[in-house]
């Protein structure tokens, strides 16, 4: 980690934003599908449970507050349940919210997403989408009007549902005295945002603005630097996925390029969101634009390891870019693991839990361990010791050492710490951990998962995962000519 992202993650500044979009309520529905309705060709899902998030601009508000920014949010909503739903979360998430407007001619924005084991079968939304009236709209400008002078840097959220009309987009960048003005866009129309003083969009989004195709980095150099120049931007910055960002900057012409760092990626969903919070707060403090863009490219690889929208914390960035870690500082004991899970705890994170002997590992392990990282912000691992391993599969088994199946099983990204355990259930140290997700593999389902009864009544709760078919460990084994006792 350089001293220069060191001091930025380590500064107790409070970078005051203030954030206006369109605001937006996530619902998230669990449930598991076992079978296809005898009425329609469709799957039957069991509901299990139900999740709210902040969606929209509100998932920017929820990542600019996680990385320790004081926001004051602009937006509209009905005058409806969701609406009390969003102003909750985001008092919750310590953010103002005496900027946002009631509209009781139009719902608030609601998506709401059916998952079953952890795969989105459909996604309904619920939205009126237009300009707003010409009360409403006055009542936004006045809530900007009331703020605007007392923040560092503004950040504009367009999902292009309506808050953000011309007269809106007027006061924010064009006006002769205002803090720089970060843009997420939409649609084909950009010459609204001129004036911004950095624009983000992703690549097809950028593609969607000029009306070409930019295939390759000279095309989105030239891309880059056409809108640029053309909105009268200080910088224009296009994300470019596994292949990092790139900007260019007005003044000199200088461009700057940050690789991504390799992430399993497991949703995209709120990455542009993420991005856009980490360059507002770290500008905010006054960090240059290159420095800012290598820890949004950090946050963003976080981001995508994770199902939905996720608020990303400088602790993370910070562990994200520790040098003097490796997959040796995953590897604890129980007494050192519990300890670090007390402090986890205390920073709000959530604790997923799963267990196995690992012993030859392969896709089928990684896709699981992927998707059990997704339930929550730290996956921890219990690893049968080699003689409990022997106990269960025979004298040829383990086919590696315990050290070494833990060292392994530390070097994946999805992994956040691992420990071993001698007895023939993980019982034990369920129990010790008490996790708020306990994953198993979905051919648990009629075994009984051990330990699902004590996180349970400790208001936590059983996942049963997706098992990649075609890969084990016996087959493994068998396809390379030892016999296996399993």
């Amino acid at each position: 980690m350089s001293a220069a992202a060191r001091n930025l993650l380590n500064n107790p500044k409070r970078p005051r934003v203030l954030l206006v979009g369109d605001m937006i309520l996530d619902r998230y529905q669990y449930g598991e599908t076992r079978r296809i309705s005898p009425e329609a060709p469709i799957p039957v899902m069991a509901a299990t449970r139900q999740e709210l998030r902040l969606g929209g601009c509100g998932n920017v508000a929820a990542n600019l507050a996680a990385l320790g920014a004081d926001v004051s949010c602009v937006s509209l909503v009905g005058d409806d349940r969701s609406a009390e739903h969003i102003s909750r979360l985001l008092a919750e998430a310590g953010c103002r919210v005496d900027g946002l407007v009631v509209d009781a001619e139009r719902p608030t924005i609601r998506k709401t997403r059916i998952v079953a084991q952890n795969q989105q079968l459909l996604r309904i939304d619920e939205e009126r989408v237009g300009p707003p009236g010409a009360d409403v709209e006055a009542a936004l400008l006045a809530r900007i009007e009331a703020q605007i002078a007392e923040v560092d840097i503004v950040v504009v959220s367009d999902y292009g549902k309506g808050v953000l009309s011309d007269a809106v987009l007027e006061r924010l960048l064009r006006a002769p005295a205002r803090p720089r003005v970060l843009v997420d866009p939409k649609g084909q129309d950009y010459g609204r945002y001129t004036g911004a003083s950095l624009i983000t969009p992703n690549r097809l989004e950028a593609e969607t603005a000029l009306g070409r195709l930019l295939p390759d980095m000279h095309a989105v150099q030239a891309g880059a630097k056409e809108l640029c120049s053309s909105l009268g931007l200080e910088a224009m910055l296009i994300t470019l996925g596994p292949q990092g960002m790139f900007c260019r900057v007005a003044e000199g012409g200088r461009e700057i390029s940050v690789p991504a760092r390799a992430r399993a990626v497991y949703d995209v969903t709120g990455a542009g969101d993420t991005v856009i919070a980490v360059l507002a707060w770290a500008q905010g403090q006054g960090a240059d634009l290159e420095l800012a863009m290598q820890l949004a490219t950090v946050a963003a690889g976080l981001t995508v390891q994770r199902f939905g929208v996720a608020a990303i914390t400088r602790d993370e960035i910070r562990s994200a870019l520790s040098e003097a870690g490796g997959p040796g500082a995953k590897v604890l004991s129980r007494e050192a693991l519990l300890e670090r899970l007390a402090h986890e705890r205390e920073r709000g994170r959530r604790i997923v839990f799963t267990n196995g002997c690992f012993d030859v590992l392969h896709v089928g392990h990684l896709a699981y361990l992927q998707e059990a990282r997704s339930y929550g912000d730290v996956l921890v691992l219990g690893v049968n010791d080699d003689a409990s391993v022997r106990r269960l599969k025979g004298e040829s088994r383990p086919v590696n050492r315990c050290e070494d199946r833990m060292t392994l099983l530390a070097g994946l990204e999805c992994v956040s710490f691992v420990t071993s355990f001698s007895e023939d259930t993980p019982e034990q140290i369920v129990r010790a951990i008490t996790p708020q997700v306990l994953v198993k593999g979905e051919d648990w389902a009629d075994k009984g998962v051990v330990g699902r009864e004590w996180v349970e009544s400790h208001g936590g709760h059983v996942v049963l995962a997706q098992v990649k078919q075609g890969y084990s460990t016996t087959g493994t084994l068998a396809r390379l000519g030892q016999p296996d006792q399993d």
